[in-house]
């Protein structure tokens, strides 16, 4: 019965060679693989800036979130165009603390791999540390590895084999009539180890993770609401993998066009768009906050409570930024497209709000 609520265009379609056809147009949908090229500069008139501002307008990053006993991490290289960052934000789950490692370099100091195949690497270095991927996807594996210290001497140090456990999801999604979104996100078994500030932590059979290949124009004006929970569930009576991810975006069309899927063990359901409220505004974070996320079908019925919450804010002439990296504990339930409900309760979350002039 719920299937009936997900749009065909999200169904996947075979992965063309390219995310930019020879004529500059970007592809739309949803695929079955990795591109072989993204050719995103090569877009025709992305946005309204003229033709040669596209590498400035361009917005790349590779993203994971590794979800162990006692923390989540997070580890980031982006290249904004402008501005190139490497980003770990590992949030301790026994007393609710975000530690935050941000440094930014030049642009043209990252390493963006064109594509995610045969041990491609994004990486980014500067004198405060290190994050490095070798992605080698087409065969459902990829390495994560990193170092950083932060301005209060805090030390972390990881790394990490991750292997695929499910199908990836692999959008493109329109925010205009020729300005793409794009995003391959994999669930993952992590092996290997993390070191916080000197204490090691080594990974388990429940350690898994999350990994974001994100290309893509933003709006001058953007605003986007995520979150996401990984780990097991109980599956027709058993104890597997499972994830979800569900996100909010200025898509112009959402039903055809987002990312909201149910990872399960070898498999995924789809989910319709999503709506994201909140009791108190991220900025104004306090004991009590709470994100609502629901669909129109009853498919996604979500609360998400918040542990703790870091805020990334600048505000400038021409830049603003108000970016906050949120940490909790799900309540409510989900269904998959035949009409199985899965409960969430008590399981740990990890959630963005952020808003973008630039």
């Amino acid at each position: 019965m719920y299937r009936k609520f997900i749009s065909e265009k999200r169904r996947s379609i075979t992965t063309p060679q390219n995310l930019v056809d020879k004529n500059g147009r970007c592809v739309f949908g949803t695929f079955d693989k990795e591109f072989e090229k993204m050719d995103l500069l090569k877009a025709k008139k992305p946005t309204h800036a003229p033709q040669a501002m596209n590498r400035f307008k361009l917005t790349l990053w590779q993203a994971t979130e590794i979800f162990f006993e006692n923390g989540i991490l997070l580890s980031a290289v982006c290249d904004m165009g402008v501005l190139g960052k490497i980003l770990n934000v590992f949030y301790d789950k026994r007393t609710n603390k975000t530690y935050c490692f941000n440094t930014n370099l030049k642009s043209k100091d990252t390493i963006i791999a064109p594509n995610l195949l045969r041990n491609s690497i994004i990486e980014a270095t500067t004198k405060d540390g290190f994050v490095k991927y070798v992605n080698d996807l087409g065969n459902g594996r990829c390495s994560l590895s990193g170092s950083h210290k932060n301005k209060e001497g805090l030390t972390l140090e990881y790394d990490f084999q991750l292997s695929r456990i499910s199908k990836p999801s692999i959008v493109s999604i329109p925010f205009d009539d020729n300005r793409p979104l794009y995003s391959q996100k994999d669930f993952l078994k992590a092996e290997g180890k993390l070191i916080f500030n000197g204490e090691e932590m080594i990974t388990d059979k429940n350690t898994v993770a999350v990994t974001d290949d994100h290309r893509g124009y933003y709006p001058r004006h953007t605003h986007y609401d995520w979150i996401t929970t990984m780990g097991r569930n109980e599956v027709n009576g058993e104890s597997k993998y499972f994830a979800l991810n569900l996100t909010h975006n200025q898509s112009i069309d959402p039903e055809a066009y987002n990312e909201n899927l149910i990872w399960f063990q070898k498999d995924i359901s789809i989910l319709p768009p999503v709506k994201f409220t909140k009791n108190i505004e991220s900025k104004n974070f306090k004991e009590g906050t709470i994100w609502t996320i629901k669909d129109e079908h009853d498919m996604v019925n979500l609360q998400f409570k918040l542990s703790d919450i870091y805020g990334m804010i600048k505000h400038a002439v021409i830049v603003n930024i108000d970016y906050y990296i949120a940490f909790g504990l799900l309540n409510g339930y989900v269904r998959d497209e035949t009409g199985n409900k899965y409960i969430l309760d008590g399981m740990p979350a990890m959630g963005e709000d952020k808003t973008l002039l630039f």
